[in-house]
C-alpha cells in the first residue's frame, strides 16, 4: 500500500501529461483529432487503456512478485493523430512525437527539484515521503522518456526516425510499425530491454540528481 501511495501520483502524471502533450502539439500544427476526441486533458480516465494500463501491468506485477522478479510493462491509450492533417505532415510529425518524451523530461526535472528541496528540509515524515515520491517521479518519467525514444515504430522514437529519414527510407522504415509491439515484447521477455534501458536510466537519474544539487 505504501508503494502504491508513493508511485500513484508520479505514474498518473507521467502518463496523462505525456499523452496530452501529443494532442496539444498536434492541434498546434493543424490536426484537431485529439482535441475532438477529448484527449487534450489531464483527466487520467481519458487516457487509460483497460488492457494496457490495468490488466497487463497488474498481471505482470503479480507474476513477477511471485517469481521474485521485477517485470512491469504497460501502455496508455494512444492519442489519435491524423498526420495527413498536419500542415507539413512529415516535418511536423517529429514535433508531435517528441512532445511526449519532452514532457517526461520536464516532469523528471520538476521531481528532481522536489527531491532536492525535500532533502534540504528539516528531517520529518513529510520530507521523507516527498523524497520517496520525487525519486519515483524521476524514475517513471525517465523510463517513459527513454523507452519512447527507442527507434521502433510506433514508439515516439520510431516516428521521429521516420520524420528525419529521406522519403524513400522513411516509407520502408514505417512498414515496421505493425510489428513494433512484438519487437518490444521480445526485447522485454529476453531481458534485452533492461540491458539497453538500465544503464541509460541510471545515468539519466544520476545526471539529474547532480544538476539539482543532490
Amino acid at each position: 500500500m505504501m508503494n502504491i501511495l508513493i508511485w500513484a501520483l508520479p505514474v498518473v502524471l507521467a502518463i496523462t501529461v505525456h499523452e496530452a502533450a501529443h494532442g496539444y502539439v498536434a492541434r498546434a500544427f493543424g490536426d484537431p483529432t485529439a482535441e475532438r476526441a477529448g484527449r487534450i486533458t489531464l483527466n487520467p480516465l481519458r487516457h487509460i487503456d483497460p488492457v494496457g494500463t490495468i490488466a497487463v501491468p497488474l498481471s505482470l506485477y503479480l507474476f513477477s512478485s511471485a517469481m521474485g522478479g521485477g517485470i512491469l510493462f504497460g501502455w496508455a491509450k494512444p492519442v489519435p493523430v491524423n498526420f495527413n492533417r498536419l500542415r507539413h505532415p512529415k516535418a511536423n510529425m517529429l514535433w508531435v512525437a517528441a512532445a511526449g518524451p519532452l514532457s517526461n523530461l520536464l516532469m523528471a526535472m520538476g521531481w528532481a527539484f522536489v527531491h532536492a528541496f525535500a532533502d534540504g528540509s528539516a528531517p520529518n515524515t513529510y520530507a521523507y515521503s516527498a523524497s520517496l515520491m520525487a525519486t519515483a517521479g524521476v524514475s517513471i518519467n525517465g523510463v517513459l522518456m527513454l523507452l519512447n525514444l527507442l527507434p521502433i515504430p510506433p514508439l515516439d522514437g520510431g516516428r521521429i526516425a521516420v520524420s528525419l529519414l529521406p522519403d524513400c527510407l522513411a516509407r520502408k522504415y514505417a512498414r515496421i510499425e505493425p510489428f513494433g509491439f512484438l519487437i518490444l515484447l521480445a526485447l522485454l521477455l529476453t531481458g534485452l530491454l533492461g540491458v539497453v534501458l538500465g544503464p541509460l536510466l541510471n545515468g539519466f537519474m544520476a545526471l539529474l540528481m547532480m544538476l539539482f544539487g543532490h
